[in-house]
């Protein structure tokens, strides 16, 4: 029988507390619990500790909040921080602005692998629906909601999924999303987490999977499962993207597997 590994679910949010209360509403409603729920928080204000706070009673795991002050956008950092405090043997990383498919965490989970790390997709939806889901807070959104953009990516099947897994390997950076992956906790330590020289939106998720792959960690095949639907909000400022992508050349270059500035001086 296959060992079903504890599971921390990692939330990055920043001063949005309405998204992220539908994000743990969504949680609850998992037809898999994961083990802990750590919630990363880039310096929001607190209005986004009441929420939490309120949450932590009677959540039906354990529902930590690990905080840091606002210097900019830290998201590798606070990420380093849950890594190093997370108890699960498995980490499955999103986002809070995100709804998430009752099956998300039984999927992720049934789909982890040895050596290997999860990159999913996310289904995007529009300006007016958000707003009607944060007044209504409805239980649920399926592919023939109207504002539903890509819905090929709200299909769920994830039999066939792994039928297809058979004959396809999932490889390289296409559409990755930091929002929806996962990781054996060992493969992050093992590269040192995310690279805290990058800052600012952007990147940040790539040149992690970058020195993962050069470790020898490959990617899983995790279409038609896993589905997150993303709540609309403006674009963030990507000023920072090509500074940042200098540090992604250095990995690809110099084929590095750890960074200098990571997980480990939280451990």
């Amino acid at each position: 029988m296959k060992h079903t590994p504890s599971c921390t679910l990692l939330i990055a949010t920043y001063n949005w507390p309405a998204a992220l209360e539908q994000t743990l509403l969504s949680i609850k409603r998992q037809v898999m619990l994961p083990s802990e729920v750590i919630i990363a928080d880039d310096g929001s204000k607190e209005e986004t500790t009441k929420l939490i706070a309120a949450y932590q009673t009677g959540f039906p795991v354990p529902l930590r909040h690990i905080w840091q002050p606002d210097e900019g956008f830290k998201l590798g950092q606070i990420r380093n921080k849950v890594i190093a405090a997370a108890t699960g043997e498995y980490i499955i990383q999103i986002d809070g602005d995100l709804i998430l498919h009752p099956s998300f965490v039984k999927d992720h989970v049934h789909a982890a692998r040895p050596n290997h790390f999860i990159g999913g997709s996310r289904v995007l939806l529009s300006e007016a629906l958000s707003q009607e889901i944060f007044k209504s807070k409805q239980a649920g959104i399926s592919l023939f909601h109207k504002g539903v953009r890509n819905k090929f990516n709200a299909l769920h099947a994830p039999a066939v999924a792994r039928f297809i897994e058979l004959f396809k390997k999932e490889k390289g950076l296409y559409n990755l999303r930091g929002c929806n992956m996962s990781f054996w906790r060992k493969d992050l330590l093992a590269v040192n987490g995310y690279n805290e020289q990058i800052t600012g939106w952007g990147r940040e998720d790539t040149e992690l999977v970058i020195r993962l792959y050069n470790k020898g960690i490959q990617r899983v095949f995790f279409k038609l499962q896993g589905i997150v639907y993303h709540l609309y909000h403006k674009e963030y400022d990507r000023t920072s993207v090509l500074k940042n992508d200098e540090v992604v050349q250095e990995a690809i270059e110099n084929k590095l597997t750890w960074c200098e500035k990571g997980v480990a001086q939280y451990l």
